[in-house]
């Protein structure tokens, strides 16, 4: 199931990508439910949970304003316009399955975005995904890191 999540996400970011890409290039033919099902169409016979495809990429696309304001103060000295697409992509999955998914614990959630980030990211892109994703879920939790040192 897990890897199967996984590559869930990957259609998922693909999707995401070229939807937000098509759009600001003004592409009048930008069809989300299109894109997202070419995209799982490739991979129907592997993908077994397509619900969770089309939920997670329908609500980061519909959320993508509120995620934003959200990820903006955690990363103040990189303004959201000038991180990498891709980057982008991948904390708006990540903190949409945070705070919309918590039948997945949070540690799953960065970590797999985490690996997104290491597989379509720069070579930095993994270490700034999970300092922003692991941020987030602290200030949403209300955890801090020297609990969670303390408990080891």
């Amino acid at each position: 199931m897990a890897s199967n999540r996984h590559l869930g996400r990957i259609v998922a970011l693909q999707t995401v990508y070229e939807y937000v890409f098509r759009a600001d290039c003004e592409d009048s033919a930008n069809d989300l439910s299109e894109i997202l099902e070419r995209n799982i169409k490739r991979y129907s016979e592997t993908i077994d949970d397509k619900d969770f495809i089309v939920e997670l990429t329908n609500g980061v696309v519909n959320t993508r304003e509120e995620l934003d304001k959200e990820l903006q103060p955690l990363a103040p000295e990189w303004p959201l316009n000038q991180i990498s697409r891709i980057d982008h992509a991948v904390l708006w999955i990540g903190l949409y399955e945070l705070i919309n998914h918590s039948d997945v614990p949070p540690k799953v959630v960065i970590n797999e975005a985490v690996e997104l980030a290491k597989g379509f990211g720069s070579d930095s892109s993994s270490k700034f995904i999970n300092g922003v994703l692991g941020t987030a879920y602290r200030n949403r939790s209300g955890d801090d890191a020297s609990k969670e040192e303390k408990q080891a």
